[in-house]
């Protein structure tokens, strides 16, 4: 009886079911890949009930894909992969981690499908190329979709070959999902009692008052992650250019230099995960190059309204995927935003280096100077106040006009004045 009193309390006292939510956003990555293998371990360590992988992606490499989806497959845990917030989308490969699910669920107003290949940068897949990778995508999604019944299969394969996309009303319908969901407390009530099977075999879900645990990346690869955005990705590569021309026209403080190859290291690793297209780079790079001539050449602003064309042409042209552009609002922000940068700050800048110093040895050059002593070759000369000088044409007597030609060290190399044109120049030293 004792033993059995001990006992009762003990059972009673049993822990809550705990899920683990990962969230994936924007494109796939080796980040993202990492993150979800890592959030799956982490799962089994802490004998969750599930996996839950909020899910907002336009895609990624298939090579990706295929490893966040063997992931999801041979997982020793459930893994839900629910389609969220609203507006969400779960485009191209993300249509396939979704189907990999062994529950899968969509938010009111999200989009699922347009798994269709396409080239790095957009660009169009040769035919027979684009057919074999086309047939093997066909298969793995059959494969994923199988178990999901006929029309989910066929719409998978619509996905692949003709870019179908559903919202989630059509998506349950087809069955290509299980739930919609309103919110993440809504999808653990309607996921309790559910039953799935997969690499840990078949599992009833405890769901309903489980505890949710978060799996959040960690800082570094949170950050990296965040700017693999295609208007994060031109702005860091505007910048990057702009501070290292400013660091080339005015140098000496390094931090512009220091700033401007961070961002464009920054910008190139979001531009190389984003597969940009190098036509819209080379157009980006023309535009730079437009900019700096017209303050070079003086062709009053005729280079600079092309620099800004090939701007915007570049950076429309710059990702060509569905789901992946960059707002026009932003492209023409950045375009006349940088033109005034160049028409500004770099022209003052180049005015500035051009503008006759007025301090220095070099502020002493072509001035008229008063020989105090005879110059033979060498002596004093006042010009704001006494100089030790050395005549290049001697003797020069005490008291005549000499201009200042030159000078080593602190000695000013001097001619006659009367030896000079106005408009002649001997401009040389040797500091």
């Amino acid at each position: 009886m004792i033993l059995l009193l001990v006992a009762l309390p003990v059972h009673g006292q049993e822990a809550p079911p705990r899920v683990v939510v990962l969230t994936v956003k924007g494109q796939l990555s080796g980040i993202i890949a990492s993150y979800v293998e890592a959030g799956i371990a982490q799962a089994e360590q802490r004998s969750a009930e599930a996996v839950i992988i909020l899910l907002d992606t336009p895609g990624g490499s298939i090579d990706l894909m295929n490893r966040i989806v063997q992931a999801i497959v041979n997982a020793p845990v459930p893994v839900i992969v629910y389609v969220y917030p609203p507006g969400a989308h779960a485009a191209s490969a993300g249509t396939f981690i979704t189907l990999a699910a062994h529950l899968a669920a969509m938010a009111p107003n999200t989009t699922i499908g347009a798994a269709s290949p396409v080239g790095p940068g957009g660009v169009d897949i040769p035919d027979t190329l684009r057919q074999k990778i086309e047939n093997t995508l066909a298969e793995d999604i059959e494969q994923l979709a199988r178990r999901r019944g006929e029309a989910a299969t066929a719409w998978a394969r619509r996905a692949v070959f003709e870019a179908a996309a559903a919202d989630a009303e059509e998506a349950l319908r087809l069955g290509v999902i299980d739930i919609i969901a309103q919110d993440l407390n809504d999808l653990l009530r309607q996921a309790d009692g559910v039953t799935v099977e997969g690499a840990f075999g078949t599992r009833t879900l405890r769901t309903a008052d489980a505890v949710v645990q978060e799996f959040p990346l960690g800082p570094v690869q949170d950050f990296l992650n965040r700017i693999i955005t295609p208007s994060l990705a031109l702005l860091l590569i505007t910048l990057g250019i702009q501070l290292l021309v400013t660091e080339f026209s005015q140098p000496g403080g390094y931090v512009a230099g220091i700033a401007g190859t961070i961002a464009l290291i920054l910008g190139i690793y979001a531009l190389g995960v984003l597969d940009a297209n190098y036509a819209g780079l080379a157009l980006i790079a023309l535009a730079f190059l437009l900019f700096i001539l017209d303050i070079k050449l003086g062709t009053t602003g005729v280079l600079t309204i092309g620099g800004i064309i090939s701007f915007i042409a570049g950076a429309a042209l710059l990702f060509y995927q569905p789901f992946v552009r960059i707002p026009w609002l932003t492209i023409i922000s950045l375009a006349l935003l940088t033109a005034a940068f160049f028409a500004f700050i770099v022209a003052k800048v180049v005015g500035a280096q051009k503008r006759r110093p007025w301090t220095g040895m070099e502020a002493l050059l072509n001035r008229e100077a008063e020989a105090r002593t005879d110059l033979t070759p060498q002596g004093l000369v006042y010009i704001d106040g006494l100089w030790q000088a050395e005549a290049e044409d001697p003797p020069i007597p005490a008291g005549s006009r000499v201009r200042v030609v030159g000078y080593e060290g602190l000695r000013l190399r001097v001619r006659r004045w009367d030896a000079e044109t106005e408009t002649e120049g001997g401009n040389t030293h040797d500091a």
